[in-house]
C-alpha cells in the first residue's frame, strides 16, 4: 500500500497521478500529490516504478501502516536505500539495467509470504515489529524492505 511521497525528492511531474489505476492521488498546486484515497491502493507498485525521482514508497501491506511505523519514516527509508529501490531492481532509470539472467529474475521474484527466514518468512526484527516491540536503533523489519530478496510476510 502506498505510504509515502517524499516532498524533498518529488519533482511535481504528477506521473503517479496519471498512472495510478485506482485514483489514489490528488493533485495539489506547487506541492507533491496527496495520498487522498489510500484505502483504494491495490499495491501494484506502478507509482513507485514510474516515479523518475525515486520519491515513492509502496509498502507490501494490505492495510495502512500506523503513523509511527517504519513504513512512514522517510529518513529511515531513505537511509536504508528503500525509496525507489523496486524501480532500481527492475532496471528503470538512468544507469540501471534490468535483470538479464534467470537467477537475477528469480531474485527479483523472491518477495512474498514464506520467502524469508524465520516463522512464516519473518526475520527476527520483522516478527518483533509485528508484535509491536521496539526495534534496535537503525533496524528495519523485512516488511520495510519489500523489494529485497528476503521477502516479507505481510504482503
Amino acid at each position: 500500500m502506498i505510504e509515502l511521497i517524499s516532498a524533498e525528492r518529488c519533482t511535481l511531474c504528477d506521473l503517479c497521478v496519471d498512472i495510478c489505476p485506482t485514483d489514489v492521488f490528488e493533485l495539489r498546486e506547487n506541492a507533491p500529490p496527496a495520498i487522498a484515497r489510500q484505502e483504494d491502493c491495490q499495491t501494484c507498485y506502478m507509482c513507485e516504478i514510474h516515479c523518475p525521482a525515486d520519491a515513492m514508497y509502496v509498502a507490501p501491506r494490505r492495510e495502512p501502516a500506523a503513523e509511527e511505523s517504519v513504513h512512514r519514516d522517510e529518513s529511515r527509508l531513505a537511509a536504508a536505500g528503500i525509496l525507489g529501490s523496486f524501480r532500481a531492481r527492475l532496471g528503470w532509470g538512468k544507469g540501471r539495467r534490468p535483470p538479464r539472467t534467470f537467477d537475477e529474475a528469480l531474485a527479483l521474484a523472491r518477495t512474498g509470504p514464506g520467502a524469508g527466514p524465520g516463522p512464516e518468512g519473518m526475520s527476527a526484527p520483522d516478527a518483533a515489529h509485528e508484535r509491536g516491540e521496539a526495534l534496535p536503533q537503525g533496524a528495519l523489519p523485512q516488511g520495510a524492505l519489500p523489494h529485497g530478496d528476503e521477502g516479507t510476510a505481510d504482503r
